[in-house]
């Protein structure tokens, strides 16, 4: 009886332990949903950052002060890839809503929309609608932002003293410039000053990109009295090097007199870095590479970027203007401008040196200066380690006033697969199916015939 009474007792403290056990997994299970749903958080371990959103997109739409709302229309089998990008969008603030329609269910809302084509996305804030041309970060971020701001933008650039082209896509074009310029809500367009001496009054921002040959004295003019005016400018403006073969740059000293005018005075010398860290990303000491930059509206987000500036001419800045960027210690400046240049540490001025200035014309006009053009070319531009697009959209944002615009953008997709030569491939063929499994095999035969 006592022994009875005592399995009772045990299976009922057993059954009260495990009723007490199932109560605590299930309000555990319960408080973590709840924390999951007021804290939606996730973790980006790849490379590049590829689920992560841009400094720039959360600027963005974190500053949202009316509701936004994005539509995605798709089939609803394809809901799940357009989720993975927009629900980030729409965690970042309670301003911005996503809806997801299938335009086969409701053609109702797609034929208001005016939608033709599966994947479409519109972005409406208020009675403005934009279209995104893709699902990707980049043309999101970009509608969205052409739906907050009002106006055109328009950047010219002068031609007509061998100024880098814009749509030239070679290594030393302006085509990844342009394409950029234009996904962020610009609009672009060539200048003949020489034509013309005149600025006409749509251009937002004035681009001198490096020009071979000086400018005559109509020219300069016709560019000071944009200036004074309240006109901005972006003046890149590459050292005097004669290369040979005719290519020679004049060093454009009629403009690097109207420079000095407004503080910025650009020297007769090439920079170049010592330190090898160029090396990493396939450049030689005659592209220095920055890390160091002031605390100017333009590049305070690219504090962590490296930026290369290749063929650069250093800048002294005077009565008001103000630096944007300088070399490390290690570098130096040559006035031996004909090639083979080298360097004598002996004679030559030591680093650092700035290669970068901005400076506001009568409270109204705005100039950013920088010592080498082929900084913006092809070569660079789309190189995703290092930062130069971002720093040279930010100097368009800042000479148009967007200072809210200037930010790290997304990041192209970082291509990540194996180039390998015919040989390359052999080998790896031969290792792998043949020679490898051979040694397996007489190993094996080994073993068995000791045994044997």
């Amino acid at each position: 009886m006592a022994s009875s009474e005592f399995l009772k007792a045990r299976q009922t403290r057993y059954g009260a332990y495990l009723a007490v056990y199932v109560l605590v997994i299930v309000a555990i299970l319960a408080a973590t949903n709840w924390l999951a749903n007021q804290h939606n958080k996730s973790f980006d371990t790849t490379a590049n950052k590829r689920y992560t959103l841009s400094d720039q997109t959360k600027k963005v739409v974190g500053n949202l002060k009316t509701d936004v709302r994005v539509q995605y229309f798709d089939k609803t089998s394809s809901f799940e890839r357009a989720k993975a990008l927009l629900d980030r969008y729409a965690n970042l603030s309670n301003k911005l809503h996503v809806d997801y329609i299938d335009p086969d269910k409701k053609p109702d809302l797609a034929r208001a929309a005016g939608i033709r084509t599966y994947g479409s996305i519109v972005v409406q804030n208020g009675l403005k609608k934009q279209d995104a041309k893709s699902l990707s970060e980049e043309e999101v971020t970009g509608a969205l932002i052409r739906t907050l701001k009002s106006g055109d933008r328009t950047a010219c650039f002068v031609t007509g003293s061998g100024e880098l082209g814009i749509d030239d896509t070679d290594r030393g074009g302006l085509s990844a410039f342009k394409t950029s310029l234009e996904k962020n809500n610009f609009k672009t367009k060539t200048l003949s000053l020489l034509e013309k001496p005149e600025i006409p009054a749509d251009c937002s921002v004035l681009i001198v990109p490096g020009p071979k040959r000086d400018y005559i004295q109509p020219e300069v003019d016709a560019i000071k009295k944009f200036l004074d005016a309240g006109g901005k400018a972006l003046f890149m403006i590459d050292p005097p090097i004669d290369f040979g073969h005719g290519d020679a740059n004049s060093g454009s000293p009629a403009l690097v007199k109207l420079l000095e005018g407004y503080g910025v005075n650009l020297n007769n010398d090439l920079v170049i870095d010592a330190s090898g860290v160029g090396q990493f990303f396939g450049f030689n000491e005659a592209s220095p590479i920055v890390a160091k930059y002031s605390a100017n509206p333009i590049v305070a987000t690219m504090k962590g970027n490296a930026t290369v500036f290749p063929l650069a001419r250093s800048i002294d800045v005077k009565s008001g203007a103000e630096k944007l960027f300088e070399t490390s210690e290690n570098s130096f400046s040559t006035t031996n401008l004909k090639p083979p240049i080298k360097i004598d540490p002996a004679k030559d001025k030591k680093g650092p040196f700035t290669l970068g200035a901005a400076d506001t014309i009568a409270g109204k006009g705005r100039i950013v200066v920088v010592g080498s053009s082929s900084a913006a070319a092809n070569q660079v531009f789309g190189i995703g380690q290092i930062g130069n697009r971002d720093l040279f959209l930010n100097m368009m944002n800042w000479l148009t006033a967007d200072e809210d615009l200037i930010s790290i953008r997304p990041k192209d997709p970082e291509d990540r697969r194996i180039s390998m030569t015919r040989s390359q491939m052999s080998l790896l063929f031969y290792t792998s199916v043949v020679f490898i499994p051979m040694i397996v095999i007489g190993s094996g035969v080994a073993v068995w015939w000791r045994r044997r």
